[in-house]
Parts: C-alpha cells; structure tokens; sequence
C-alpha cells in the first residue's frame, strides 16, 4: 500500500512540473529551474552531511570550478558542446574533490570543518584576487552550449522552457541516484560509518576510502549543479567559490531535514522562497530569513520533511536498517 501510495505521489507531482512551463510565464519558470538546480547542490551536501557525517563549510568549491570550466572551454565567439563541456566540468569538479578529500579526511570535527572552509578559501581568492578568470568581474559565457545527438538537437538551452526541462531531468536523475545508492551495500556502509566509524572499521571496512569515495561523488554532484547554474546565467564569479554559497547551501539542508531525499528539495524551495518574499519587503531580509531557520531548527529539528510521512520524505529508513544490522553491507570493497 506504502508503493501504491508513493507512486500515485510521485506521479502527480511530476505531471505537475511536466505541465508547469505551459501553465507560467518566464520569470516563474526560470524561478522554479533556478530552485532545482540549488536543490541537486544540495543534495549533494546532503550526501556528505546527512548521510556520511561529514559536515563541510567549502562545498561551493566544486560547484564553482564547474562553472569556471565551462566558462574557459567555451569559445569567445559561438558556443562550446553539450556533453563535452558537462564532462569536463563534472570531472574536473571530481578530481578537484579527490584531491581535496584526501587531504581533509584526515582529520575530524571542527578540523575537518575548518579544513574544507580553508580550501574554498583558497580558491575564491585564487580567481577573485588575480587574472587568472577575469578576476572579481569574473567571465561571462557568450552563447550557452550546443546540445546535440548525431546533428540532432533536441534542445535549444537558450530557451527557457528546455532548459527547464533539462534540469528537471537532472533534479529527477539525481534522486533516483542517490536513492539507488543509498539502498546498495556501499550506501548502508557509508550511514553505518556515521552512526559508528570505530565500529565499521573494527569490522573490517576501510573507512577512509569510503569517505573518499562518498566526497568525491558528493563533489561532482555539486559540480553537475554548478555547470546547470552557469549556463542558466551565462556568467561565473568568485561569489560561486566563496563560503556564504557554502552556508546557504548547509543551511538548506538543515532546513529542509538531514539525511532525508526530500530534505534537500524542501530546503532549497523554502529558503529561496524565504529570501524572495522578504526582499520585497525589508531590506533587512536576512535578519527575517535567519530567524525562520532558527525557530525551524528549534522547533522542528528534523526539519521541513519531519511534517511530511515517512513514505514520501524518503526518512532515514535507510539509517535505521543500518543501524539494526551494519552487517548487511557485507565486506564490500571500493
């Protein structure tokens, strides 16, 4: 009954976003495509912080490298591929977290937090401070990536609406990835070493490859949302690197619920939300925004998805299975 019930949910809403381009104008559409595209960067913070443990303060890192690839990629006049310049920008955002993930991991706690906040750091004044990409003026994308399949392209990113599309498809792609690898033997490793890292290792596992591993795919992920951004904008600036994006991101996570797949997208939505309506009225709009999150984080510490059931949230269900029998992962290897 819970799958029959998940279904018809899951059908309903997607038929909803399926017709919300015929049904809005643009600014709405590009609105809700700006919001999905927050929510894939923060599920892949989510990846690390509501299901590894690893709470990191320099995720913008790999969203904003991406965005920086693919400004440098394309060409000055007429427009870079597709699938090229998304492979470029997704792996170098991968291999920029693997060599990061090495180092960070070796530490724990406020260590690892401040370590991941240094490395931003870094970063932001690597492109902010020098030449090297347009400095603090940053770059712009002068025409928006050619999307085709054997001279076929059946999308045209310039347009709003496909764009859209796009990134719905990526939003969607993403759930159903983390989901799928949340229910393998690696998922149920990874939320074991959450809940108990000494006592995965004492079984065997190789805790630190699997951290690796975890932030290196949370990375990407990030750097998949980034390239989405960069295209939507058709600019790149250090602001992309720096540690409020980090913040905002964390905090859409914590608002939306930890360790939940509807967390992320909850949080995401909320927030922007948030921000959108309180600019109109105050232009201390932050100080409003801060407040919801604090009585969010008060009142209901699990977050947005704790009002939603269990069944649709996507709740710790995987956790809890865990927690019951970490044997389950088995002795799978990275």
């Amino acid at each position: 009954m819970t799958e029959l019930k998940r279904l018809i949910t899951f059908s309903v809403v997607l038929l909803l976003l399926l017709a919300f381009p015929l049904l809005s104008d643009r600014f709405y559409v590009q609105f809700v495509s700006k919001i999905l595209i927050m929510a894939i960067f923060a599920g892949s913070l989510n990846l690390l912080v509501g299901y590894t443990g690893l709470v990191s303060l320099g995720h913008a890192a790999f969203f904003g490298i991406a965005g920086y690839i693919l400004a440098l990629y394309s060409p000055h006049t007429g427009a870079a591929g597709f699938w090229s310049s998304l492979f470029l920008s997704v792996s170098g955002a991968a291999v920029l977290a693997l060599l990061i993930g090495t180092l960070v991991l070796r530490t724990s706690g406020i260590f690892f937090i401040m370590a991941t906040l240094a490395f931003a750091e870094m970063l932001f004044f690597l492109f902010h401070d020098t030449s090297v990409a347009g400095g603090s003026d940053g770059i712009y994308i002068q025409a928006r990536p050619v999307l085709s399949m054997a001279g076929w392209q059946p999308l045209d990113l310039a347009d709003y609406v496909h764009f859209y599309y796009l990134v719905l498809f990526f939003a969607l792609s993403l759930a159903a990835l983390v989901r799928a690898l949340l229910r393998s033997p690696f998922g149920h490793v990874i939320i074991g070493i959450r809940l108990n890292e000494q006592r995965m290792g004492s079984l065997g596992f190789d805790t630190f490859r699997y951290k690796l591993v975890c932030f290196v795919i949370a990375g990407a992920l990030a750097g998949l949302a980034g390239y989405l951004s960069a295209v939507q904008f058709g600019v790149v600036n250090p602001e992309m690197l720096g540690w409020h994006l980090s913040g905002s991101v964390l905090m859409m996570v914590i608002l939306g619920g930890m360790g939940t797949l509807m967390g992320p997208v909850l949080g995401a939505f909320s927030l922007m939300m948030l921000e959108d309506v309180f600019q109109s009225v105050t232009k201390h709009w932050q100080l409003l925004t801060g407040m919801v999150v604090i009585l969010v984080a008060l009142y209901l510490p699990r977050g947005l998805a704790a009002l939603l059931p269990k069944w649709v949230a996507g709740d710790r269900r995987c956790t809890s299975s865990a927690a019951r029998s970490p044997n389950r992962a088995d002795q799978t290897n990275v």
